[in-house]
């Protein structure tokens, strides 16, 4: 007699509102079971009737509530967040035969023998009774289990504070915000174990743990031939390492985030960022071509199958939410980066082991600095005559989208066409807030298209193709969840304080080189249509901390800190 046997044979009709419920009831049905078998075979027991057997039949819901409901994971089709679906019962195989009673009569009829076996068989019984309670508690903590992935993971989670991010923030006089959630980056290998400047991935979870944490924040971040190869952010894995980047990176990763005593923590897993928007500008005869990197990450298929690897393996982790970067507005908003990205991104999640049930969603302004929302100017105003995203060489320069929540909520049904699933979305935070005393504070007057523009936006770089430690960025919005329609959280992705990369060329063991995009010199290429870099001076190699990055957030802050 199984939990299985129980359930199937048990005449189950109605739904539980809890699994506490669901136990007791199949508790009823074993203990049922038991005794009538008992009563059968136990002559000492005489035949007793003890009832009609009971059903697996919850109690009606009560008026406005659900019965047990599966959290809200999208999952293929209908239902969706707005319609979820009810708790299935597994399927279950029909019940074994018992067979022929035994027979507990010996050939001389000894009485004795008789009570012995009874007491024996009880003792079975109670052992039987035992194993199958287990059985059944096992499955209900399994089904706890499986409850963890839900519509939002951030929406009502205590979120994990990285300490050693904390200790950086509080000696750069950052005391205020050192309290904030961050993401814990995996860049290398040997940072799944913890190296000499930074714990590792299970050191991490078990710190979440004691911090009664119920959300854990983490980046996957080393494919091979990681962002094609870019200097600053070059990784260890050569484009031939894709089975190294599974089997060492990946499934590494996906068995400490299985163990099950982190399974009550909400994981949300941020996959390679810039990796895939790099196939799409950056190959080819494209005018902001990388090189031959990127083209061999396309035809290799190295990028597509990494990232499914990781999605379908990490994914396949009940409490994990996988998001995959999609650049910011200032990367793949033009029309013909957008919905190229969205159909690689159909062929990305049905490249097995991949679905689209095992990405949640996706994650913009990774690292970037793309304002969150811009004010004081839309996409459509027309200025001097002229349709301002229409003028050659200004800020917009045909992009349809100014900022970062406008390209989220218009991208979301797009992405949600093309892989057939329901998508959320995320925005990076840490370093968009563009405050301090350079901060616009009204729309502009100008009647010049360009000075418009310059004179109306927030997000105060030289130019959107900028990404390395800009000069004049500061802190933005602070993590919440659910702040605006279609978006589950604003987050910290990137820590603020964690360079972007090398000023000059540092030597080291991480594979990092020098990008003179990161050289305050560097009069530009066609990625930034050639102008001068915007970059901070003395910075350190990418992920360490630059004291002098984190002040000036601080300063820049908005909302102020």
């Amino acid at each position: 007699m199984s939990a299985r046997w129980i359930l199937a044979n048990s005449g189950h009709q109605g739904r539980c509102r809890s699994i506490q419920e669901m136990l007791g009831r199949v508790i009823n049905i074993v203990v049922y079971q038991l005794l009538q078998w008992i009563s059968r075979h136990v002559m000492i027991l005489g035949d007793r009737d003890y009832g009609s057997a009971p059903t697996f039949r919850c109690r009606a819901p009560s008026p406005g509530r659900a019965a047990i409901e599966e959290p809200r994971r999208h999952g293929g089709g209908a239902p969706t967040r707005d319609s979820p679906r009810r708790w299935p019962l597994p399927r279950h195989r029909p019940g074994r035969s018992q067979g022929a009673p035994m027979n507990l009569t010996s050939p001389t009829g000894a009485t004795r023998s008789r009570f012995r076996s009874s007491r024996t068989l009880a003792a079975a019984g109670a052992l039987m009774l035992t194993a199958a309670l287990s059985t059944v508690s096992g499955q209900a903590a399994h089904a706890e289990v499986a409850l963890a992935r839900v519509a939002n993971p951030f929406a009502g989670a205590k979120a994990y504070v990285n300490a050693d991010w904390a200790a950086n923030a509080r000696t750069s006089g950052g005391s205020a915000i050192a309290s904030q959630p961050t993401f814990v980056w995996m860049d290398r290998i040997a940072a799944i174990a913890g190296t000499a400047s930074g714990r590792g991935l299970r050191a991490h979870l078990d710190a979440a743990v004691q911090q009664g944490a119920t959300l854990f924040q983490m980046v996957t971040y080393n494919l091979p031939g990681r962002d094609c190869a870019a200097l600053a952010s070059n990784g260890e894995l050569a484009l031939g390492d894709l089975n190294r980047y599974k089997t060492e990176f990946i499934d590494p990763i996906a068995t400490i985030l299985a163990d099950p005593k982190y399974a009550a923590i909400r994981i949300v897993n941020v996959v390679e960022i810039d990796s895939l928007p790099n196939l799409i500008t950056n190959v080819g005869s494209r005018p902001t071509a990388a090189g031959t990197t990127c083209d061999q990450a396309l035809s290799s298929g190295a990028y597509v199958n990494g990232v499914a690897y990781a999605l379908g393996k990490l994914g396949a982790i009940s409490n994990v939410h996988n998001y995959v970067d999609i650049g910011h507005h200032g990367w793949l908003g033009w029309t013909d980066n957008f919905q190229p990205f969205a159909d690689l991104m159909r062929t990305v999640v049905n490249t097995a082991p991949a679905t689209p049930a095992s990405l949640h969603g996706f994650a913009s302004n990774v690292a970037n600095y793309g304002a969150v929302r811009e004010p004081y100017f839309t996409v459509g105003d027309t200025v001097g005559g002229q349709r301002i995203r229409e003028v050659a060489g200004g800020w917009i320069d045909w992009n349809n989208y100014i900022d970062e929540l406008s390209y989220v909520q218009a991208y979301k049904p797009v992405l949600e066409s093309a892989i057939g699933h329901p998508v959320s979305m995320i925005i990076d935070t840490s370093r968009n807030g563009w405050g301090g005393p350079n901060r616009p504070t009204a729309r502009s007057t100008s009647t010049n298209p360009i000075t418009y523009m310059d004179q109306s936006r927030t997000d105060r770089r030289i130019h959107l193709g900028n990404w390395c430690n800009q000069s004049g960025a500061g802190l933005g919005e602070r993590p919440r969840a659910t702040p605006a329609t279609g978006v589950d959280a604003y987050v910290w992705v990137k820590p603020p304080g964690e360079s972007d990369g090398s000023s000059t060329a540092i030597p080291n063991d991480e594979g990092k080189g020098f990008d003179r995009m990161c050289d305050p010199t560097y009069t530009g290429n066609p990625r930034n249509a050639n102008h001068m870099s915007g970059a901070l001076a003395n910075s350190p190699l990418s992920g360490h901390w630059f004291d002098a990055q984190f002040r000036q957030l601080l300063a820049n802050a908005n909302p102020p800190v």
